[in-house]
């Protein structure tokens, strides 16, 4: 319920704001979060993805480019960041953020990072969680630099555009497909009334007269 009703608020404040705006918004959210500090990046994207197949002033490639931009540039603040703080970083982002940032999730990166390497870098950023330690823990491993930029940015691309091109296209065939529905619900709801209207008619109807019954047999 409280997912619903944040989802619901942070579509409303977006309808009501510029398209150039929704780009910086998103593009800067998702660099916060790549940093490694936990925001609802994902949400913001997928809300204003929907927002784009509904509104016709968000372009969708161009909220594509911003949300790609700016995850690829967090992920790479956030690899410096781990490549200079080392483990103590990591420490202390678990001291602040806990749910986020303790001992199993960061353990769980860690064993990610190490049996997959460059992939958990590509394809990290469609699991929520590895989407905020991406850049950290590849710091902290020491992941050579050469691996780690391409990655990143290939990943960055691919996860903005497959999400926003996902979430774009169903809500364009929901919109459609709830057209067709509320169309189809109309006919319907004209087809029972003009039934009840006809039973009711029918039941109002006097019966025939005994005598002439009678007189016709």
């Amino acid at each position: 319920m409280r997912v619903d009703r944040r989802e619901r608020a942070v579509q409303e404040w977006l309808a009501s704001v510029p398209a150039i705006a929704v780009y910086l918004l998103v593009g800067t959210i998702l660099l916060v979060e790549s940093i490694g500090i936990p925001l609802p990046g994902g949400v913001i994207l997928v809300t204003a993805a929907l927002l784009a197949s509904q509104y016709g002033e968000i372009d969708p490639w161009l909220l594509a480019a911003g949300a790609a931009v700016g995850a690829a540039s967090g992920t790479f603040c956030g690899f410096a960041l781990g490549r200079r703080g080392g483990r103590p970083l990591l420490e202390r982002l678990g001291r602040r953020f806990p749910r986020r940032f303790g001992p199993t999730q960061v353990a769980a990166a860690e064993r990610s990072f190490r049996t997959w390497g460059v992939w958990a870098v590509l394809f990290g950023r469609f699991v929520a969680v590895l989407r905020i330690f991406t850049g950290p823990v590849a710091g902290v491993l020491r992941m050579p630099y050469w691996q780690f930029a391409p990655a990143n940015a290939c990943g960055a691309v691919l996860w903005a555009g497959v999400t926003t091109g996902v979430v774009y296209h169903l809500g364009l065939a929901a919109g459609s497909w709830l057209t067709r529905f509320s169309l189809a619900g109309l006919a319907l709801g004209a087809l029972l009334a003009c039934c009840a209207v006809w039973i009711v008619r029918r039941r109002r109807r006097p019966p025939a007269p005994e005598g002439a019954s009678a007189s016709a047999d």
